[in-house]
């Protein structure tokens, strides 16, 4: 693997793959921390004298050219962030592309359309993966992979077009490395897993994994609800995966086997339908009314979960403890964050809409330790896969 600074940029093109895929809303980036992420490597490039082709992709646009996905919003704010012009290319390739790349200068850049408005990219047919990486390659000398986020996938831009030019991982994808390796590479104990979110089977594999590894496990979020009737309690019109349920029976007892102390709610915010001004009722976790459904994690087990934080050395992370959008039920995820930026040890949040929602209740991202840019790649990552973007950069 070559290190970005070890790589000779100077009066040379680079294709610098990043994640730029930012929350927007009526045309407005509401949050733009991942285009923040992607500044280091691009000042350290451009610093070095390379001119910079970059590319990223936005949402699924499935092969069509959406036009509420196009990355001009993007370029717009990134030029507003490095203070100089972003050229906006318009498309992906193809000859105009290909001559407007080879006008760069040295402390230029051209940014790409959305890379996925190509449905060769994130084909499943190699074939069509490659005939784009081809195409992609004509654009630069070099290759730089930045985009975390996308990591975990076998796409064109990610994968086969690493393999075509002399690479190095940018300064994001090298230092997401290096924290989940203190995850995964003899944590500094006690190690704490905090998993929300909606749904058990998007976090199987990775409590599976975690299982065998961590001391104290929480679990909140929507998914919280198919542990408890798998308890056998009553969980109301509360989100459940009713084919989960043996497997979550085997969770449980996995845990107890494996000393791992798992933390579930003892109190649930519930409500009678999910909307913002739907009247909120702190119940007991097992005395969930069957006509409403559990939309937040109540104050006692916000506490308690922040108290078993609290005593970790290694905490991680990933997904929501209720609706934290409303807030009436963004008191769990409130808690849990807090908590999160006293930990004296080692702080991650995972990505996704974790870090989404530290960020919507007033968080500085500089209160904790680290915050993923990859949600689906930082899952991955601890659930022991192989990622194809890591694999291509020779990690």
């Amino acid at each position: 693997m070559t290190k970005l600074e070890d790589l000779a940029v100077a009066n040379k093109r680079v294709f610098l793959r990043c994640d730029l895929n930012v929350p927007l809303k009526d045309g407005v980036i509401t949050d733009d921390g991942r285009i923040r992420a992607s500044i280091p490597t691009i000042d350290l490039l451009l610093k070095n004298g390379a001119s910079i082709v970059i590319a990223a992709h936005l949402g699924r646009p499935k092969g069509e050219a959406k036009p509420e996905l196009s990355l001009s919003p993007i370029a717009h704010r990134l030029a507003e962030l490095l203070n100089r012009p972003v050229n906006f290319a318009g498309g992906i390739t193809g000859p105009d592309i290909e001559a407007k790349a080879a006008a760069l200068k040295p402390g230029e850049i051209l940014m790409l359309e959305n890379i996925r408005y190509s449905p060769a990219e994130t084909s499943k047919d190699e074939s069509e993966r490659q005939a784009l990486a081809n195409e992609l390659a004509k654009l630069a000398d070099l290759y730089v992979g930045d985009g975390f986020g996308a990591v975990h996938r076998k796409h064109a831009s990610v994968f086969d077009l690493a393999k075509l030019l002399p690479n190095a991982a940018g300064k994001l994808v090298a230092g997401e490395v290096e924290v989940l390796k203190k995850l995964t590479v003899n944590p500094e104990r006690p190690y704490g897993v905090v998993l929300g979110g909606a749904k058990v089977s998007d976090k199987l594999g990775v409590i599976e994994n975690l299982l065998g590894k961590v001391n104290v496990l929480a679990i909140g979020g929507g998914m919280v609800f198919t542990f408890l009737k798998a308890q056998g309690l009553e969980i109301g019109k509360s989100l459940v995966e009713d084919e989960m349920i043996e497997t979550v029976k085997n969770l449980i007892q996995t845990a107890k086997t494996k000393g791992v102390e798992l933390i579930l709610p003892t109190d649930i915010v519930v409500a009678p339908a999910f909307s913002a001004d739907s009247e909120a009722t702190i119940v007991s976790a097992n005395a969930i009314p069957a006509d409403q459904m559990g939309l937040d994690i109540g104050p006692e087990s916000a506490k308690k979960f922040a108290a078993a934080i609290a005593k970790c050395r290694t905490v991680f992370w990933n997904g929501p403890m209720g609706v934290f959008e409303f807030p009436a039920f963004a008191n769990g995820t409130r808690e849990v964050a807090s908590a999160l930026t006293r930990v004296t040890g080692i702080s991650v949040v995972g990505g996704g809409d974790s870090a989404a929602a530290v960020r919507a209740l007033g968080f500085k991202d500089s209160e904790f330790g680290y915050i993923s840019t990859g949600g689906g790649a930082s899952l991955e990552y601890l659930e022991g896969k192989e990622l194809p973007g890591l694999t291509a950069l020779g990690f």
